[in-house]
């Protein structure tokens, strides 16, 4: 069969709903400032999409740092990749600030996030290794293990039994092999919110020799007595032996960072196939992370009143009766049963006649029959905005109860004859 013919004919679990949902459910177009609101559709809606968790994206000192060092370098210098013409004093000076604040040794910068973490593990690992992840774990995660050419296993979801078990199966592999270990968790899955068991999991590492990867997206910044993350709120972050984590959440910008001990971290420098043929981080963003950094450092009210609003925020929607899960973190799913044109109907509502915004997700990102509807709060909502929220949500509860969105979804698809496949 011809390729594109194979395409068409399939476009993907999210793709088949494109004709319908672009624009509006998947790819929203939302303009404005960055904020607790912003304009969509034409309309002011309390936005709880963004991943800014420090409300550090509009900070006049933030605003500044980065448009006087726009002015003075503009967005292509350096002018190549690090190794060969990209190297500064800035670049440096970053990387040891990022490495002492989050108690390593070392730390080495990365263009993005994604890619960062699908080179790391591509350097890391021989034919030889064994790779050990949790099932949950982000996609890149998930993208940078397909390249391993040598055996891994998952475990279930935060289940320490489940991870011991296929340590087991590695060990057996590695005995034939002569290779090592690598165990790779989230310090905050994003989308359920809970910690990953970087205690309980690092207590295991004697025992069976392993080394382990920590992505740390969502926890940086904000876990942690110093916002050190997930590590540090535990008291195990001396025992991650690389930690990861992106510039797109607490630092409300872009690239991310490694850290480690100076041996792992001079190794991944020299081996980091997405780093060494990549243009480098430019310098508006590496100045710009510098006074991101200093204000994580300096300002802990800011954490402090994020999780204010988180308290208020979870707290509120627990009373209502909505269902979190056993999120440990700001981040705030609600979920609710359901298919994907319900999703739909349940956003449109929330956008439309309440004017709030949050991310909606279904079947293939969540299990069938699942909504979630996840809000990031963040230091900058106010009172009225978090209250204003649980009065919608309040009353769109009593419309669930009734199988509303349900009646509408069934509606919906009769009317324009739309067809969806389980994927």
């Amino acid at each position: 069969m011809d390729i594109f013919e194979r395409i068409k004919q399939n476009p993907g679990p999210l793709g088949q709903f494109a004709d319908y949902a672009e624009g509006y459910y998947i790819f929203p177009r939302l303009e404005g400032p960055i904020g607790p609101r912003m304009k969509f559709q034409g309309k002011d809606v309390i936005f709880w999409s963004a991943n800014d968790y420090l409300g550090l994206c509009n900070h006049p000192d933030v605003l500044e740092a980065d448009a006087k060092a726009a002015a003075e370098y503009g967005m292509f210098y350096p002018m190549g990749a690090r190794a060969m013409s990209g190297e500064t004093d800035q670049h440096l000076q970053l990387e040891r600030e990022l490495a002492e604040f989050v108690q390593k040794e070392s730390a080495y910068l990365l263009n993005f996030g994604y890619q960062g973490m699908v080179s790391c593990i591509d350097a890391l690992v021989s034919r030889n290794d064994v790779i050990v992840y949790d099932v949950d774990s982000h996609a890149c995660i998930v993208d940078g293990v397909r390249l391993h050419s040598g055996k891994r296993f998952t475990y279930r979801h935060n289940d320490i039994a489940s991870l011991e078990k296929n340590l087991q199966r590695a060990q057996k592999v590695t005995e034939e092999t002569g290779g090592g270990i690598l165990v790779i968790t989230e310090g905050v899955f994003g989308m359920r919110g809970q910690q990953g068991k970087l205690k309980e999991i690092c207590a295991l590492k004697e025992k069976y020799g392993f080394r382990i990867l920590v992505d740390d997206a969502h926890g940086f910044g904000t876990l942690g007595a110093t916002g050190a993350g997930a590590g540090e709120e535990q008291g195990c972050q001396d025992q991650i032996d690389v930690y990861f984590s992106t510039f797109a959440k607490s630092m409300a910008g872009f690239g991310a960072f490694l850290a480690g001990n100076k041996e792992i971290i001079r190794y991944l420098k020299f081996n980091l196939r997405s780093q060494i043929f990549a243009k480098s981080l430019t310098m508006p963003m590496v100045i710009g992370g510098l006074k991101r950094l200093e204000l994580l450092r300096s300002r802990p009210e800011i954490k402090a009143k994020l999780w204010e609003n988180v308290e208020k925020l979870q707290g509120g929607l627990k009373k209502i009766g909505y269902n979190l899960g056993d999120t440990n973190t700001c981040v705030t799913p609600v979920f609710i049963k359901g298919g994907p044109m319900e999703a739909m109907m349940l956003a449109k509502d929330l956008r439309e006649n309440y004017l709030i915004f949050t991310s909606v997700v279904s079947y293939p990102v969540i299990p069938k029959g699942m909504i979630l509807l996840r809000l990031i709060p963040t230091a900058s909502h106010t009172d009225a905005e978090i209250n204003e929220t649980l009065e919608a949500f309040d009353s769109i509860y009593k419309k669930l109860e009734t199988g509303y969105y349900k009646n509408l979804a069934d509606k919906q698809v009769e009317e324009q004859n739309l067809q969806f496949k389980e994927i």
